[in-house]
């Protein structure tokens, strides 16, 4: 839909009529450019490449609800900010940053300039924006604000702004700001905040979301594929016969032992409120591969009673099967039972579960792999590659960058099997997100939409299926990528890698200040992570505690024979309340319970462990005349001195580091012409590593240094 020059709309004075619209931005092979002179609407389509996430309607720039002066205005606007580097633009003195905008901000724009000329005609003002007083903009922004957000209304100052910025170039330009040297933020009063506004997915909805979607791709998912191949095939074989021949072909199915009869199950909501037996009789004729108007079971004519009759039969001696196949992966539900995770797979049902299992891959990738919205939808099939060594994906980076470069993500095994999946049940020929119904077009797949209507099919079907409840709350895409790099934040480099993995820009080999905020701690997670931390850290030292009962060494230094001592006195505890028979004799449980129930302090690392007791932190060299931010409790990470520290304990899987780390200071060492400060500098780090190595006996195996 491309609109034709308004006989009444006036003409630009800088560009022409005939002039395209689209001079910076790379077109579609084949495509010609909007012209400037149609003044209805430019339509994109076919033109520029269109997200897989945007409708049609979204890539057209609509000029209605103008004056013809406004339209015009509206024209020259969008011309300016596809074309920034036009060389009227440049001759009027207009210099703006150099990359076009791109048609969802245009859109933007003309949906404000429409609501400033709906402002206008309300009170009574000029069409011709420069007539206007500095007072009827501030009105106006007034207005907006009783009724929108903030942060919402910033947008429209920004346009008005840019009318005085461009005015050079434009027929209607503002001769004077209305907010001179004053952004729109200031304007408002917004304050920059550090924190970053998107919401994290809370755990108690993250858990059950994550590991229903996985249960659908890697559990449901190869029952909905093998349905979907058997009842594509089937339709494949479907033909229109005679009577004679019908009833020929259902007698030589009834006649084969293995035929099952396609049954309904009395609970299944899309069985007809009217049916009354329970054979599916409609599946049943494509089973037998005849056409969908064949009458061979019409219960209105005598042979076709008689056809029910025989199969009826059948279906007496118990030879049924639930839908189009049996044999459904089985789950544990709620009341306890166990059985099949749906009551049959027939074809009204698969076009539901296609759009499940779909669902549940989309929120799979957007939840796992911290990509946006955007370059999710626009992963194409066959897109899973190798690169460096691990699994990634390749997609289309669009945000902040005008070249749209084809970008790698790494990627689990789930998300690779995610994707497969979505492509194997995808209609496109490109997208592996998109439509699995051909009756229903790719832009009809919303992604918000897709991850409600997933969370409301899982829960509908709980009782059947055995999946957990999910809270049903408004979930977006870009949460889960909040979520994904906030759980990541605590690994060594994570916050460089996390920005990697963000495709955040970055002017330093280090994350952004978007990174950051992305990573910033969640007080929905903190009990949850404070929980799993404690849990991970108690495994860790019952390991240590079995370890030390059965005469393995644990660790060397005065924090390890803290750690002996204190399970010494465990075990005798023990030992005592068995023999009072306070305990069963042997349980392991009593000893576990009093370990917990110590509450010991240890920190594992990958260079020791520290047995710092945050109430009593006596010996802690790391804190000895260090400034301790306020709040902070704990040793400080950056100055801990593992030989020196009373505090710490090094295991024998340090030993081989700190072996390797002697060897490369030795070598250092060997080199002439070093620098005396320098040399002096690794002479002290190798007397270090050498006064922690002789903690350790020469045989970690005994536990006992021979010297």
């Amino acid at each position: 839909m491309t609109g034709r020059q308004h006989p009444l709309s006036p003409r630009s004075s800088v560009f022409a009529d005939d002039e395209p619209v689209l001079q910076s931005l790379p077109l579609l092979a084949g495509a010609s450019s909007p012209s400037f002179g149609e003044s209805t609407c430019w339509d994109f389509n076919g033109v520029l490449r269109r997200p897989a996430s945007h409708l049609t309607g979204q890539w057209r720039l609509p000029f209605t609800d103008l004056s013809p002066g406004q339209n015009l205005l509206a024209r020259e606007l969008a011309m300016i900010e596809f074309n920034p580097r036009h060389p009227a633009v440049l001759a009027a003195g207009v210099h703006l940053p150099p990359t076009p905008r791109k048609v969802p901000t245009q859109r933007a724009r003309g949906q404000v300039l429409r609501a400033l000329a709906a402002f206008g005609t309300a009170e009574g003002l000029p069409d011709d924006y420069a007539q206007w007083a500095v007072e009827d903009f501030h009105r106006y922004i007034t207005e907006r604000r009783n009724t929108t957000d903030d942060t919402a209304v910033r947008a429209h100052i920004t346009v008005v702004k840019l009318l005085h910025q461009v005015a050079p170039v434009l027929t209607m330009g503002l001769p004077a700001d209305p907010w001179p040297g004053q952004t729109g933020a200031k304007v408002l009063g917004l304050v920059r905040e550090s924190r970053l506004r998107t919401e994290v997915v809370e755990p108690g909805t993250w858990f059950p979301l994550i590991r229903a979607a996985w249960t659908y791709v890697d559990v449901f998912g190869p029952d909905i594929l093998r349905a979907r191949a058997h009842w594509k095939n089937l339709q494949t074989t479907r033909r229109h016969l005679g009577a004679v021949q019908q009833r020929r072909r259902l007698s030589t199915w009834l006649a084969d032992p293995v035929s099952r009869v396609p049954v309904w199950h009395p609970d299944d909501p899309l069985r007809h409120p009217r049916t009354t037996t329970p054979v599916n009789w409609a599946l049943l004729t494509a089973m037998l591969g005849l056409g969908d108007t064949s009458n061979l079971f019409a219960p209105g004519t005598a042979a076709g009673r008689l056809a029910r009759a025989r199969v009826t039969e059948l279906v007496a001696a118990g030879r049924t099967q639930p839908g189009l196949l049996p044999g459904l992966a089985e789950v544990e539900r709620p009341d306890g039972t166990r059985g099949p995770w749906r009551h049959s797979l027939h074809p009204p049902a698969l076009w539901i579960e296609y759009t499940a299992l779909r669902n549940a891959a989309f929120v799979l990738v957007v939840g796992l792999s911290m990509m946006r919205n955007i370059e999710v939808r626009d992963i194409l099939k066959d897109s899973v590659v190798e690169y460096y060594g691990s699994p990634a994906v390749k997609a289309t980076k669009h945000k902040l960058d005008p070249d749209l470069p084809v970008r790698h993500w790494w990627i689990i095994e789930p998300v690779a099997k995610a994707i497969a999946t979505a492509a194997e049940l995808s209609i496109d020929d490109e997208y592996a997100f998109a439509s699995v119904q051909a009756k229903s077009p790719i832009n009809h797949f919303d992604s918000g939409d897709a991850i409600t209507c997933f969370v409301r099919h899982a829960n509908n079907n709980r009782h059947i299926t055995g999946l957990s409840q999910i809270p049903e709350r408004k979930l977006a895409p870009h949460m889960f990528r909040r979520t994904m790099a906030m759980l990541t934040r605590e690994f060594p480099g994570s916050e460089i890698a996390v920005g990697m993995q963000l495709k955040h820009v970055a002017t330093r080999a280090l994350a952004n200040t978007t990174t950051q905020g992305y990573t910033e701690p969640s007080p929905a997670w903190a009990q949850h992570l404070r929980t799993a931390i404690s849990e991970r850290r108690f495994e860790r030292l019952a390991e240590l505690f079995a370890a030390d009962g059965r005469g393995k060494p644990i660790g060397y230094g005065p924090g390890a024979d803290r750690l002996r001592e204190t399970f010494a006195v465990i075990r005798a505890k023990a030992a005592e309340m068995r023999a009072t028979n306070q305990a069963q004799r042997g349980d392991l449980r009593v000893e576990l319970d009093l370990l917990r129930r110590t509450r010991l302090s240890v920190r594992f690392g990958k260079l020791n462990h520290c047995t710092l007791d945050d109430a009593n932190p006596v010996g802690a060299k790391c804190l000895e005349d260090a400034i301790v931010p306020e709040g902070h409790q704990g040793p400080l990470i950056d100055r801990c001195q593992p030989s020196r520290c009373a505090n710490s304990v090094i295991a024998p899987a340090h030993l081989p580091i700190w072996t390797a780390e002697r060897a490369s200071l030795t070598e250092l060492l060997a080199t002439r012409k070093l620098p005396p400060n320098r040399r002096a500098l690794l002479t002290e780090q190798l007397h270090d590593v050498d006064r922690l190595i002789r903690k350790a006996p020469d045989d970690p195996s005994d536990g006992v240094r021979k010297d």
